[in-house]
């Protein structure tokens, strides 16, 4: 089957922001307006097509990544087949809790929309959505939305990208009008306003600009173009001439900088009046790169170990990324993937080079949300779903057999969050166990652990909502009910100077006996830096063959840690003396010996408890605000700034989790229901030392 799409004209798109910008509400007035969706599906009424979760219906939020593709022909273009764009559209969540959703599509996205809420500008969702695109390179346009909204601005917004987020944001709309008054917006390239008209603001009306905006409208545009020819130097040359530039000339040189991540352009409109959608959809089309604008993609050759690439090109050999896992109630586990170069027939055998085993490839489909439709074959840039993968999860790279490639993988927070829970009946033991993995595959930042000493079940995730929806899930789709503990903070230990100590195991009872010694260094490491095992032994004073016991023996140690069972982190450890025997050395004893080493290093180079610390923003009405300020203070919160925003404030903090359980509950007590809140998660701070001795005896959770 032939590719009916150029790849010039496929974008691989996302929507990211900040929770409740609008994004769903702006993708579903992008499914309406190019056809795929025959009515508009509202967040508020829990008819979106892209929330088809039951729990995304019941909250009015999104939880998971939906994919879905449309078809666009961009205003100026003749309406024929040929000048049709193929948009893979990703929309995701905009909750911290749901992170991974983000991480992992905007790993397999060629260009992403920013959604920023007209009121708020730059909020601090928006700020970790932009600094994982800027992590993965991602080309990006944003839309101010909610343009209609009391105390909107576009300026005020602007100015807080280009303050917060990038300094190369530039304006190719203004406003006509704002807040109630808001009627359409002014195309600063072609010098026209544009006024969405219809029932569904289907209609693109193109007018003059209104007599009063004419001024404002030239200056900006003098801006628009000389950041834009700035960045061309043939139109820079024209532009010093005093010579005619075209529109089509501006937008070549605008594409070619957006792609580069030199500029940024930004819209506006109000995706809940439909206004503003339809040139949003244009500027996708326009400046977003395709797959074949983007640099090959890098890999590893798993024989030799050396850099290869991958263009993106049908007649390269198969390459892909499986980016996401879903259960399907109706097909059973869907896996998503990104084809990064080759075609793939549907009963194609493909390598998983990750795993190193083979996988048939039976059903290829194209998602729209929860809605799938049977294609037979996908093409490079294609997004798709497979059913019935057995060994392969995400961030695993599926390529052809003969030419193996390892792609980048898909590096996931860790949790911060845990709590027990424990099966209602004997019946639903096994079903409950079973679920969990199921839901652990699919989600990176959710992890299942058996607590060996009480032979209870530890869930982990990003945050409490995560963790209810897990169990909501568990009961709806698995059917299966669970008794929950109390939430658990996820500590850690470290040490905070460097300290020496011997470790010894030796065993003799009779015929060989067991020998192992070892002297090793513990020092601390910055914060967030990890684990560093290094060896240092000369002269095979310890065989090479015994230096994986010991690091294995160290490794063992630091996941219970010393001073209140938590897992040790940033810690370097060097292994620089000991000796063995001839005959009663192993492996074994050696990793013991290790063991012992670290536990006893570690208690003498001060031991220090860690602990999560949120970085929180609470907005409340003007007259709460001394109430939450000193709600936070009482909560170890540390105020880091506070802003008016019309008559509310907005208070940015960094605060313990653990004082953060039921804040929401207390925050609607507070402020009568009037207060929200964003938490998300910050870096690790050490404890105070009354806390963390209630912690270690077990006072605390």
């Amino acid at each position: 089957m032939p590719r009916i799409y150029p790849i010039e004209k496929v974008r691989d798109i996302g929507m990211i922001a900040h929770i409740d910008a609008g994004k769903t509400t702006v993708t579903e007035r992008v499914l309406f307006y190019t056809g795929i969706s025959h009515k508009i599906g509202e967040v508020h009424d829990g008819q979106a097509i892209m929330d088809w979760m039951v729990q995304e219906k019941e909250r009015g939020i999104t939880i998971t990544a939906a994919a879905t593709t449309c078809f666009w022909v961009p205003r100026g273009l003749e309406r024929k087949k040929e000048n049709e764009h193929r948009i893979n559209i990703i929309d995701t969540p905009g909750h911290i809790d749901f992170t991974a959703e983000v991480q992992r599509s905007l790993r397999v996205l060629d260009g992403a929309v920013v959604i920023f809420d007209g009121v708020a500008g730059v909020e601090p969702q928006s700020e970790t959505v932009w600094h994982q695109a800027d992590k993965f390179k991602v080309p990006r346009i944003c839309f101010i939305n909610k343009m209609d909204r009391i105390g909107a601005s576009f300026e005020k917004s602007l100015e807080s990208i280009r303050k917060k987020l990038s300094p190369n944001a530039i304006a190719l709309q203004l406003p006509i009008g704002a807040e109630e008054k808001f009627e359409g917006v002014i195309d600063l390239l072609e010098v026209k306003a544009l006024k969405f008209e219809g029932d569904f603001g289907q209609i693109v009306k193109e007018e003059d600009i209104p007599e009063k905006l004419i001024e404002k409208a030239k200056q900006w545009r003098v801006n628009l173009i000389e950041k834009i020819v700035a960045e061309d130097e043939i139109l820079l040359e024209k532009f010093l001439a005093k010579r005619e530039i075209s529109v089509d000339e501006l937008r070549k040189a605008l594409r070619k900088a957006v792609i580069t991540y030199k500029l940024i352009p930004v819209f506006c409109g109000a995706a809940l009046r439909n206004k503003g959608i339809q040139p949003l959809l244009d500027a996708i089309c326009y400046y977003l790169p395709s797959p074949a604008d983007l640099p090959p993609v890098k890999g590893v050759d798993p024989k030799t170990g050396k850099e290869i690439e991958r263009k993106a090109d049908d007649r390269e050999p198969f390459s892909a990324l499986a980016f996401k896992i879903a259960s399907d109630p109706y097909v059973g586990t869907l896996t998503y993937f990104r084809v990064y170069s080759g075609t793939l027939p549907r009963g194609s055998y493909l390598l998983n080079t990750t795993t190193g085993e083979k996988e048939r490839i039976g059903r290829i489909l194209r998602m729209h949300a929860a809605e799938r439709e049977e294609i037979s074959e996908i093409f490079t840039g294609d997004i798709a779903a497979t059913v019935g993968l057995k060994n392969t999860s995400t961030g695993h790279t599926l390529c052809d057999e003969a030419q193996p490639i390892v792609l980048e993988k898909i590096t996931f927070p860790e949790p911060v969050i845990s709590i027990r829970i424990e099966p209602k009946t004997k019946a639903d033991q096994e079903k409950i166990s079973l679920a969990l993995k199921k839901l652990a595959e699919e989600d990176p930042t959710f992890k299942v652990k058996g607590d060996l000493e009480t032979g209870e079940t530890i869930i982990s995730g990003m945050g409490e909502l995560h963790l209810e929806i897990i169990i909501d899930r568990m009961k709806r789709e698995f059917k299966v009910e669970g008794n929950v503990g109390r939430p658990q903070v996820a500590y850690k230990e470290t040490v905070t100077t460097s300290s020496q100590a011997e470790g010894k195991y030796i065993r003799q009872s009779g015929g060989r006996g067991q020998y192992g010694h070892v002297w090793l260094k513990v020092e601390p490491k910055e914060r967030g830096q990890g684990f560093e095992f290094v060896d240092e032994i000369k002269g095979g004073i310890i065989p090479k063959e015994f230096i994986p016991a010991v690091e294995k023996g160290v490794k063992e140690a630091m996941r219970k840690g010393i001073l209140a069972g938590y897992p040790m982190v940033d810690t370097k450890v060097t292994l620089y003396d000991g000796s063995f025997h001839e005959v009663d050395s192993s492996e074994i004893a050696f990793k013991i010996a290790g063991s012992a080493a670290l536990q006893e290093a570690s208690k003498r180079a001060k031991p220090v408890l860690l602990e999560p610390v949120m970085k929180l923003e609470v907005i409340v009405p003007s007259e709460f605000f001394g109430d939450t300020i000193g709600d936070l203070s009482a909560r170890r919160g540390k105020i880091e700034e506070t802003k008016d925003r019309l008559n509310l404030k907005v208070i940015e903090a960094k605060v313990p989790l653990a004082e953060m359980f039921g804040y929401a509950t207390a925050l609607r007590s507070l402020t009568e229901g009037r207060g929200t809140f964003t938490m998300e998660f910050d870096h690790y701070e050490e404890v105070p030392q009354n806390i963390a001795k209630e912690i270690i005896e077990g006072k605390r959770g």
